[in-house]
Parts: C-alpha cells; structure tokens; sequence
C-alpha cells in the first residue's frame, strides 16, 4: 500500500475536501487536535488540521511523525500570492521555503545547521508533482515559498519580494518543512492562491478560501496516485 502519508492543512475549511475521499477507520484526539486515519487514493494516510501559525503547525507535523506513523507529510491549503505573476487559484508547489520572519543565521549557525535559509522539497515528491501537473486541468507553478506569522500587507510585501523572491506566502509550511527536515522526512507543500496583491485583505482571503482549498486538494489528490504509479 506504500508509505503512510501525512496531510496537514491549517484549517478545517482547508482540510475538508479531503474527508469525503478518506474511507475513514478512526480518529483521535491528540494535544487538541482530531487526527482522521484511513485509506486515501490506496493508501494509508492520516489527515489533521492544526490551526493557523507556525508552532500550531509544527507540533501537528511532529504527531502525525511520531504517534501517527507518518512516512511523508503534504502540507494542503491556501496561500497569499507574492510574484506578479501569480494569480488567484493558481496552486503552487514548493520547490524550497524559507522563513520571512526568521534571522536566517538562527537555522545556518546554530541547530539544524542548514547549509542555507531554504528549506528544500522532497525531489522524488517534487518530480511527481511536475508529472501530475501536465494531467491538470488548472495552473500549477513551481518556485520558492515563504513563511511567516503575519498577513502580508502592502507595507512589506516589496522588502520580501526582495528578499526571497517567493510566488507565495503562508504561515505553516516552513514549520512542517522544518520539522519534516530534522526528522528526515519527505516533504511537499502544495497550496492554491487565495489572495494577491491585486486581490488583497482579509475578506478576499474569506472570500476565495473554500475555492482554493477544493484546488488544492484536487492536486493533492492526484498527486497521490502519481505517487502511487512511481512506488512513492
């Protein structure tokens, strides 16, 4: 049935699209949490929603490791759009993700010494997510993602495009990825665009979170039985 794959999204709105696809065996409650496990597209798989942050994000990634048997973690939902390029419901994949917010010498001379601010995706997850992308009946895009506890404004959106150049931001994924990377875990983000600098504030992100969500999970889902045809 292949490696035990976990999903983690940051909210329930974003996690729900999944459920109906889950022939569900049991849940439990963890720290808080409700963690659903099951079959999904052939396989076993634990789904949790950990709330919006990064230690949220983290402690959910760390259970679905540890007391979840977790193998590979996909981190599903919405994020704001940075580059210009990026429109509304376009899903990106993650080839790599930063913190926007963190001093970059905390992760590169103190633990887990990385040998950059970047945290990478998992290659063999990152060639079968561009497999399944040419099958899509949407826009999927590959690039850089970043990290941070604060909904992007118009204020700092320039000095992170600078810095990072990202097509995306979320608050979770450089957690999950973080987490995934000290535990030598496989990791993917795969999110869909909720809100541009075009198409910004709160009430857009309100507005266009279900859509983005269903997106998301729709490659997600494939993404899986890609997964599956190439022994993931």
């Amino acid at each position: 049935m292949g490696k035990t794959v976990g999903i983690l999204c940051a909210s329930d709105t974003e996690l729900a699209p999944f459920l109906p696809h889950l022939k569900r065996e049991w849940s439990r409650e963890r720290a808080m949490l409700t963690f659903y496990g099951g079959e999904l597209c052939g396989r076993k798989a634990v789904m949790v929603y950990s709330g919006v942050c990064k230690v949220n994000a983290a402690v959910a990634a760390q259970l679905l490791i540890d007391a979840f048997g977790a193998e590979i973690l996909l981190n599903a939902g919405v994020a704001g759009g940075m580059a210009e390029q990026v429109r509304l419901f376009d899903t990106v994949v993650s080839e790599e993700i930063a913190y926007h917010d963190v001093a970059g010498d905390i992760l590169t001379e103190f633990h887990p010494w990385m040998k950059s601010v970047y945290f990478p995706a998992d290659p063999a997850l990152l060639a079968a997510a561009r497999k399944c992308a040419a099958s899509l009946d949407q826009p999927v895009l590959f690039g850089r993602t970043v990290t941070g506890e604060q909904f992007i404004a118009e204020e700092n959106r320039a000095e992170i495009n600078r810095r990072f150049s990202p097509l995306a931001t979320d608050m979770e994924s450089g957690a999950v990825a973080h987490v995934c990377y000290v535990n030598q875990i496989p990791f993917l983000a795969v999110r869909s665009i909720s809100d541009t600098a075009q198409h910004s504030g709160v009430g857009t992100f309100e507005e266009n979170c279900e859509r983005a969500s269903a997106l998301s999970a729709q490659v997600v889902l494939r993404l899986l039985e890609q997964m599956n045809a190439d022994g993931i």
